[in-house]
């Protein structure tokens, strides 16, 4: 298994990563902004992405975008094609990309928002931290990304304070005995609390 950063020669995939990224969040039943085969393969085009190859064909992918001129960035659209789950890919690919956006970005903060617990304890063992979302990024075209989630109307009825996702922040100036990593079971719990908050008027 290659996971190395993408470029111009694997633009082919982004039809199939955008697709395989529809069918999880489908499957799943999550929020997950759609992006567009043409925004997928700019982002390859730019240096920007990392892809997982077994041989020729895709097994995992994750590109990286940068808000407030540069001083955010996130690791975003992090997919394992379901042929490839279960095999600790994800964990590969998450290092790969948190490790190209420190070399691209050494200044900025990397944060990611995300419902899935597992990369909430990747992001964690990386040295996430949990944060309110007004510790991200104040740049309006990254929240008016989340217009194609399904959970959009939890983050504007909450004036953008709080979704089902939870924000998670790498300061590169954080003091590393500051940051401690956290149990996946607490970051389980933790959906499960949002989930019972925000949806219980849907269910009536």
């Amino acid at each position: 298994m290659d996971v190395i950063i993408a470029n111009d020669d694997h633009v082919k995939y982004a039809q199939e990563i955008c697709d395989v990224i529809a069918e999880s969040a489908q499957v799943r039943g999550t929020g997950i902004a759609r992006r567009t085969p043409e925004y997928v393969a700019s982002k390859m085009k730019n240096g920007n992405a990392v892809i997982a190859l077994e041989g020729t064909r895709f097994a995992g992918f994750c590109y990286i975008e940068k808000w407030g001129h540069g001083k955010f960035v996130a690791n975003s659209g992090l997919i394992v094609h379901p042929d490839f789950r279960n095999i600790g890919l994800a964990k590969k690919i998450k290092h790969k990309i948190f490790q190209h956006s420190r070399t691209k970005f050494p200044d900025a903060k990397v944060f990611s928002i995300t419902t899935g617990s597992a990369v909430m304890k990747l992001n964690s063992d990386l040295g996430y931290k949990p944060v309110p979302f007004s510790e991200l990024t104040d740049d309006q075209s990254f929240w008016d990304g989340c217009q194609t989630c399904k959970n959009y109307d939890v983050l504007t009825r909450t004036d953008r304070k709080m979704c089902l996702c939870t924000g998670m922040l790498y300061d590169p100036k954080a003091k590393k005995e500051e940051v401690k990593p956290i149990k996946e079971s607490v970051f389980k719990r933790l959906k499960s609390i949002k989930e019972a908050l925000f949806l219980k008027k849907e269910k009536k």
